[in-house]
Protein backbone atom coordinates (compact mmCIF):
# COMPACT_ATOMS: atom_id res chain seq x y z
CA UNK A 1 0.00 0.00 0.00
CA UNK A 2 1.71 3.54 -0.97
CA UNK A 3 0.37 5.66 2.13
CA UNK A 4 2.55 6.34 4.69
CA UNK A 5 0.81 6.98 8.35
CA UNK A 6 3.08 9.80 10.00
CA UNK A 7 0.65 10.94 13.13
CA UNK A 8 -2.65 11.72 14.51
CA UNK A 9 -3.80 15.12 14.35
CA UNK A 10 -5.46 17.01 17.05
CA UNK A 11 -9.26 17.57 16.97
CA UNK A 12 -11.03 19.93 16.81
CA UNK A 13 -12.14 20.54 20.40
CA UNK A 14 -8.69 20.57 20.91
CA UNK A 15 -6.99 22.91 18.97
CA UNK A 16 -10.55 25.10 19.79
CA UNK A 17 -9.77 24.72 23.31
CA UNK A 18 -5.82 26.16 22.73
CA UNK A 19 -6.80 28.74 20.47
CA UNK A 20 -10.25 29.74 21.50
CA UNK A 21 -12.74 32.81 20.43
CA UNK A 22 -13.39 35.28 22.95
CA UNK A 23 -16.97 35.15 24.41
CA UNK A 24 -17.62 38.83 23.45
CA UNK A 25 -16.88 37.85 19.91
CA UNK A 26 -18.73 35.01 20.05
CA UNK A 27 -21.88 37.26 20.77
CA UNK A 28 -20.72 39.99 18.42
CA UNK A 29 -20.25 37.08 15.51
CA UNK A 30 -24.02 35.82 16.08
CA UNK A 31 -24.95 39.78 15.75
CA UNK A 32 -22.97 39.61 12.48
CA UNK A 33 -24.52 36.18 11.26
CA UNK A 34 -28.10 37.22 11.43
CA UNK A 35 -27.66 40.49 9.44
CA UNK A 36 -25.59 38.12 6.87
CA UNK A 37 -28.69 35.70 6.80
CA UNK A 38 -31.24 38.55 6.79
CA UNK A 39 -29.69 39.16 3.17
CA UNK A 40 -30.06 35.59 1.87
CA UNK A 41 -33.66 35.58 3.60
CA UNK A 42 -34.99 38.94 1.77
CA UNK A 43 -35.29 40.19 5.06
CA UNK A 44 -32.24 42.96 4.47
CA UNK A 45 -32.00 44.57 0.65
CA UNK A 46 -28.47 45.09 1.70
CA UNK A 47 -25.69 43.63 -0.77
CA UNK A 48 -23.09 41.29 0.11
CA UNK A 49 -19.35 41.97 -0.55
CA UNK A 50 -16.89 38.61 -0.08
CA UNK A 51 -13.46 40.29 -0.87
CA UNK A 52 -10.02 39.01 -0.08
CA UNK A 53 -7.18 37.47 -1.61
CA UNK A 54 -7.25 34.17 -3.95
CA UNK A 55 -5.09 32.33 -1.23
CA UNK A 56 -4.48 33.57 2.77
CA UNK A 57 -0.55 32.96 2.45
CA UNK A 58 0.70 34.97 4.95
CA UNK A 59 -0.78 36.20 8.22
CA UNK A 60 0.67 39.86 8.32
CA UNK A 61 0.26 40.47 4.92
CA UNK A 62 -3.84 39.29 5.08
CA UNK A 63 -4.06 41.15 8.72
CA UNK A 64 -2.77 44.21 6.42
CA UNK A 65 -5.23 43.94 3.78
CA UNK A 66 -8.30 43.72 6.31
CA UNK A 67 -7.58 46.05 7.97
CA UNK A 68 -7.52 48.48 5.43
CA UNK A 69 -10.64 46.58 4.10
CA UNK A 70 -12.32 47.16 7.76
CA UNK A 71 -12.42 51.05 6.90
CA UNK A 72 -13.80 50.94 3.63
CA UNK A 73 -16.65 48.19 5.13
CA UNK A 74 -17.55 51.36 7.98
CA UNK A 75 -17.93 54.01 5.22
CA UNK A 76 -20.26 51.36 3.11
CA UNK A 77 -22.02 49.70 5.57
CA UNK A 78 -25.32 51.12 4.95
CA UNK A 79 -25.66 49.62 1.90
CA UNK A 80 -23.15 46.72 1.60
CA UNK A 81 -22.10 43.76 4.15
CA UNK A 82 -18.02 42.99 3.47
CA UNK A 83 -16.78 39.84 4.47
CA UNK A 84 -13.11 39.24 4.06
CA UNK A 85 -11.76 36.25 2.21
CA UNK A 86 -8.97 34.15 4.29
CA UNK A 87 -9.36 30.94 2.21
CA UNK A 88 -6.49 28.98 3.96
CA UNK A 89 -7.12 25.88 2.75
CA UNK A 90 -6.57 26.60 -1.35
CA UNK A 91 -3.68 25.16 -2.88
CA UNK A 92 -2.60 25.71 -6.79
CA UNK A 93 -4.93 24.25 -9.56
CA UNK A 94 -2.99 21.60 -10.48
CA UNK A 95 -1.70 20.43 -6.75
CA UNK A 96 2.13 21.30 -7.56
CA UNK A 97 3.77 23.57 -5.36
CA UNK A 98 2.37 25.38 -3.24
CA UNK A 99 -0.54 23.22 -1.19
CA UNK A 100 -2.10 26.00 0.65
CA UNK A 101 -1.63 27.18 4.09
CA UNK A 102 -3.62 23.97 5.85
CA UNK A 103 -0.75 21.91 4.73
CA UNK A 104 2.13 24.30 4.05
CA UNK A 105 2.28 27.41 6.49
CA UNK A 106 5.14 28.52 5.16
CA UNK A 107 5.82 28.01 1.47
CA UNK A 108 8.94 27.69 1.09
CA UNK A 109 9.29 24.61 3.65
CA UNK A 110 7.71 21.27 3.26
CA UNK A 111 3.91 20.66 4.33
CA UNK A 112 3.60 20.26 7.91
CA UNK A 113 -0.84 19.70 8.73
CA UNK A 114 0.09 19.83 12.06
CA UNK A 115 1.27 23.30 11.96
CA UNK A 116 -1.27 24.32 9.11
CA UNK A 117 -4.22 23.30 11.78
CA UNK A 118 -2.45 25.74 14.17
CA UNK A 119 -2.05 28.40 11.21
CA UNK A 120 -5.38 28.61 9.82
CA UNK A 121 -7.31 29.16 13.29
CA UNK A 122 -4.38 31.70 14.20
CA UNK A 123 -5.23 33.72 11.22
CA UNK A 124 -8.69 33.89 11.42
CA UNK A 125 -8.69 34.30 15.01
CA UNK A 126 -6.22 37.21 14.46
CA UNK A 127 -8.06 38.83 11.70
CA UNK A 128 -11.65 39.13 14.19
CA UNK A 129 -9.81 40.06 17.06
CA UNK A 130 -7.43 43.15 15.16
CA UNK A 131 -10.12 44.02 12.87
CA UNK A 132 -13.70 43.37 14.30
CA UNK A 133 -14.62 41.13 11.01
CA UNK A 134 -15.98 38.02 10.75
CA UNK A 135 -14.41 35.72 7.81
CA UNK A 136 -15.34 33.65 5.05
CA UNK A 137 -13.57 30.18 4.14
CA UNK A 138 -13.95 27.30 1.83
CA UNK A 139 -15.01 23.87 2.53
CA UNK A 140 -11.67 22.13 0.67
CA UNK A 141 -11.82 19.35 3.35
CA UNK A 142 -15.10 18.44 5.05
CA UNK A 143 -13.39 16.69 7.83
CA UNK A 144 -11.73 19.76 8.66
CA UNK A 145 -14.89 22.13 9.02
CA UNK A 146 -14.42 21.57 12.71
CA UNK A 147 -11.50 23.78 13.22
CA UNK A 148 -12.79 26.65 12.19
CA UNK A 149 -16.57 27.12 11.64
CA UNK A 150 -17.26 28.47 14.93
CA UNK A 151 -15.36 32.12 13.82
CA UNK A 152 -17.08 31.44 9.88
CA UNK A 153 -19.55 33.79 8.53
CA UNK A 154 -19.71 32.28 4.88
CA UNK A 155 -18.03 29.26 3.58
CA UNK A 156 -17.82 28.15 -0.07
CA UNK A 157 -17.89 24.86 -1.38
CA UNK A 158 -15.62 25.18 -5.07
CA UNK A 159 -16.97 24.10 -8.64
CA UNK A 160 -14.50 20.56 -8.12
CA UNK A 161 -16.15 19.47 -5.10
CA UNK A 162 -19.90 20.86 -5.53
CA UNK A 163 -20.73 17.09 -7.17
CA UNK A 164 -19.15 15.77 -3.46
CA UNK A 165 -21.59 13.87 -1.49
CA UNK A 166 -19.17 14.81 1.91
CA UNK A 167 -19.21 18.60 1.12
CA UNK A 168 -23.24 18.59 0.60
CA UNK A 169 -24.04 16.14 3.73
CA UNK A 170 -21.66 18.89 5.74
CA UNK A 171 -22.97 21.62 4.44
CA UNK A 172 -26.18 20.41 5.65
CA UNK A 173 -25.11 21.27 9.35
CA UNK A 174 -23.64 24.49 9.08
CA UNK A 175 -25.22 27.65 10.94
CA UNK A 176 -24.12 29.76 8.37
CA UNK A 177 -24.46 30.58 4.37
CA UNK A 178 -22.61 28.25 2.20
CA UNK A 179 -22.06 29.07 -1.63
CA UNK A 180 -22.26 26.17 -3.82
CA UNK A 181 -20.20 27.05 -6.89
CA UNK A 182 -21.36 25.32 -10.14
CA UNK A 183 -19.08 22.56 -11.51
CA UNK A 184 -16.39 23.61 -14.27
CA UNK A 185 -18.64 22.19 -16.97
CA UNK A 186 -21.44 24.81 -15.66
CA UNK A 187 -24.08 22.74 -15.74
CA UNK A 188 -26.55 24.53 -12.93
CA UNK A 189 -28.25 21.08 -11.99
CA UNK A 190 -25.44 19.99 -10.82
CA UNK A 191 -25.19 22.77 -8.47
CA UNK A 192 -29.05 23.36 -7.56
CA UNK A 193 -28.71 19.33 -6.60
CA UNK A 194 -25.98 20.61 -4.04
CA UNK A 195 -28.17 23.35 -2.79
CA UNK A 196 -30.97 20.93 -2.41
CA UNK A 197 -29.05 18.49 -0.66
CA UNK A 198 -27.38 20.77 1.70
CA UNK A 199 -31.02 22.02 2.26
CA UNK A 200 -32.63 18.95 3.71
CA UNK A 201 -31.45 16.94 7.10
CA UNK A 202 -28.92 14.00 6.74
CA UNK A 203 -27.95 11.17 8.63
CA UNK A 204 -23.81 10.28 7.91
CA UNK A 205 -20.54 9.51 9.20
CA UNK A 206 -18.70 12.51 9.68
CA UNK A 207 -14.79 12.37 11.76
CA UNK A 208 -15.91 8.48 13.33
CA UNK A 209 -19.29 9.55 14.63
CA UNK A 210 -22.87 8.75 13.51
CA UNK A 211 -24.26 12.01 13.02
CA UNK A 212 -27.54 14.23 12.43
CA UNK A 213 -28.03 17.75 10.81
CA UNK A 214 -30.92 20.04 10.32
CA UNK A 215 -30.37 21.12 7.16
CA UNK A 216 -28.81 24.26 5.64
CA UNK A 217 -31.70 26.69 4.52
CA UNK A 218 -29.38 29.29 3.69
CA UNK A 219 -27.57 27.19 1.26
CA UNK A 220 -27.35 28.70 -2.33
CA UNK A 221 -25.90 29.30 -5.57
CA UNK A 222 -22.41 30.96 -7.10
CA UNK A 223 -21.53 31.32 -10.33
CA UNK A 224 -18.23 31.70 -11.66
CA UNK A 225 -17.97 30.99 -14.82
CA UNK A 226 -17.62 27.44 -16.86
CA UNK A 227 -14.69 25.65 -18.98
CA UNK A 228 -15.54 24.14 -21.89
CA UNK A 229 -14.69 21.17 -23.75
CA UNK A 230 -11.83 22.91 -25.87
CA UNK A 231 -10.40 24.66 -22.38
CA UNK A 232 -11.73 27.66 -23.21
CA UNK A 233 -13.86 30.27 -20.29
CA UNK A 234 -17.40 30.61 -20.65
CA UNK A 235 -18.93 33.24 -18.53
CA UNK A 236 -22.11 33.12 -16.80
CA UNK A 237 -22.98 36.14 -14.78
CA UNK A 238 -25.15 38.22 -17.77
CA UNK A 239 -28.45 38.95 -17.68
CA UNK A 240 -29.85 35.93 -19.51
CA UNK A 241 -27.78 33.63 -17.03
CA UNK A 242 -29.17 35.24 -13.85
CA UNK A 243 -32.56 34.47 -15.35
CA UNK A 244 -31.98 31.06 -16.24
CA UNK A 245 -30.87 30.00 -13.05
CA UNK A 246 -34.02 32.13 -11.03
CA UNK A 247 -36.22 30.18 -13.34
CA UNK A 248 -34.48 27.05 -12.27
CA UNK A 249 -34.69 27.17 -8.93
CA UNK A 250 -38.75 28.41 -9.41
CA UNK A 251 -38.58 24.92 -10.73
CA UNK A 252 -37.32 23.24 -8.09
CA UNK A 253 -38.31 22.73 -4.10
CA UNK A 254 -35.43 24.85 -2.94
CA UNK A 255 -36.36 27.96 0.32
CA UNK A 256 -33.86 31.37 -0.18
CA UNK A 257 -33.37 31.21 -3.49
CA UNK A 258 -30.08 33.20 -4.14
CA UNK A 259 -27.09 33.74 -5.91
CA UNK A 260 -23.59 35.43 -5.11
CA UNK A 261 -21.78 36.57 -8.40
CA UNK A 262 -18.09 35.23 -8.50
CA UNK A 263 -16.08 38.06 -10.76
CA UNK A 264 -13.38 36.10 -11.02
CA UNK A 265 -12.48 32.81 -12.44
CA UNK A 266 -14.11 31.66 -15.61
CA UNK A 267 -16.30 34.67 -15.21
CA UNK A 268 -13.17 36.76 -15.86
CA UNK A 269 -10.67 34.19 -17.67
CA UNK A 270 -8.66 34.79 -14.71
CA UNK A 271 -8.27 38.41 -16.64
CA UNK A 272 -8.43 39.99 -12.78
CA UNK A 273 -9.30 43.41 -13.59
CA UNK A 274 -12.44 42.32 -15.66
CA UNK A 275 -14.09 42.13 -12.12
CA UNK A 276 -14.19 45.69 -11.78
CA UNK A 277 -16.75 45.48 -15.42
CA UNK A 278 -18.25 42.31 -14.41
CA UNK A 279 -19.64 43.51 -10.85
CA UNK A 280 -20.99 46.60 -12.35
CA UNK A 281 -22.78 44.73 -14.75
CA UNK A 282 -24.40 42.69 -12.48
CA UNK A 283 -25.51 45.70 -10.55
CA UNK A 284 -26.81 46.86 -13.78
CA UNK A 285 -28.59 43.79 -14.34
CA UNK A 286 -30.36 44.35 -11.11
CA UNK A 287 -31.33 48.03 -11.74
CA UNK A 288 -33.07 46.79 -14.85
CA UNK A 289 -35.11 44.05 -13.20
CA UNK A 290 -36.83 43.59 -9.73
CA UNK A 291 -36.63 40.00 -10.14
CA UNK A 292 -33.06 39.51 -10.31
CA UNK A 293 -32.21 42.84 -7.98
CA UNK A 294 -34.43 40.41 -5.56
CA UNK A 295 -31.87 37.06 -6.64
CA UNK A 296 -28.82 38.83 -6.55
CA UNK A 297 -27.62 38.83 -3.02
CA UNK A 298 -23.83 39.75 -4.04
CA UNK A 299 -20.16 39.21 -5.04
CA UNK A 300 -17.14 37.68 -4.78
CA UNK A 301 -14.31 39.80 -5.21
CA UNK A 302 -10.53 38.25 -5.26
CA UNK A 303 -8.23 41.27 -4.38
CA UNK A 304 -4.75 41.55 -2.39
CA UNK A 305 -2.94 44.33 -1.50
CA UNK A 306 -1.01 44.44 -4.97
CA UNK A 307 -2.41 43.77 -8.35
CA UNK A 308 -1.70 40.44 -9.99
CA UNK A 309 0.21 37.41 -8.97
CA UNK A 310 3.82 36.44 -8.10
CA UNK A 311 6.07 32.93 -7.95
CA UNK A 312 6.91 32.40 -4.43
CA UNK A 313 10.04 32.83 -4.82
CA UNK A 314 9.66 36.64 -5.70
CA UNK A 315 8.55 37.62 -2.18
CA UNK A 316 6.62 40.56 -3.10
CA UNK A 317 4.59 41.94 0.45
CA UNK A 318 0.32 41.21 -0.25
CA UNK A 319 0.52 39.67 -4.01
CA UNK A 320 -0.53 36.90 -4.43
CA UNK A 321 0.70 33.45 -4.90
CA UNK A 322 -1.93 31.72 -6.49
CA UNK A 323 -4.59 33.21 -8.77
CA UNK A 324 -3.67 36.94 -10.00
CA UNK A 325 -6.13 39.71 -7.59
CA UNK A 326 -6.98 43.10 -7.71
CA UNK A 327 -5.09 45.34 -6.03
CA UNK A 328 -6.77 47.16 -2.74
CA UNK A 329 -7.05 50.67 -4.33
CA UNK A 330 -8.96 49.68 -7.47
CA UNK A 331 -10.84 47.34 -4.85
CA UNK A 332 -11.64 50.08 -2.74
CA UNK A 333 -12.44 52.25 -5.29
CA UNK A 334 -14.77 49.55 -6.69
CA UNK A 335 -16.83 49.23 -3.24
CA UNK A 336 -17.42 52.52 -3.63
CA UNK A 337 -18.68 52.74 -6.82
CA UNK A 338 -20.74 49.95 -5.83
CA UNK A 339 -22.50 52.24 -3.06
CA UNK A 340 -23.22 54.69 -6.17
CA UNK A 341 -24.93 51.87 -8.76
CA UNK A 342 -26.88 50.21 -5.87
Amino acid sequence: MGIKYISNLPSPEEIISEYPLRNDLKERKKEFDKTVADIFTGKSDKFLAIIGPCSADNEDSVLDYVMRLAKVADEIKDKITVIPRVYTNKPRTNGDGYKGLLHQPNPEKKPNVHEGLIAIRKMHLRVVKETGMFTADEMLYPDNLGYLDDVLSYIAVGARSVENQQHRLTSSGADVPVGMKNPTSGDMSVMLNAIYAAQQSHEFIYRNYEIKTDGNPLAHAILRGAVNKHGQCLPNYHYEDLKLLHDLYLERDIVNPAVIVDANHSNSNKKYKEQVRIVKEVLHSMRYSEEIKNFVKGVMIESYIEEGNQRIEEHIYGKSITDPCLGFEDSKKLLLEMVEIL
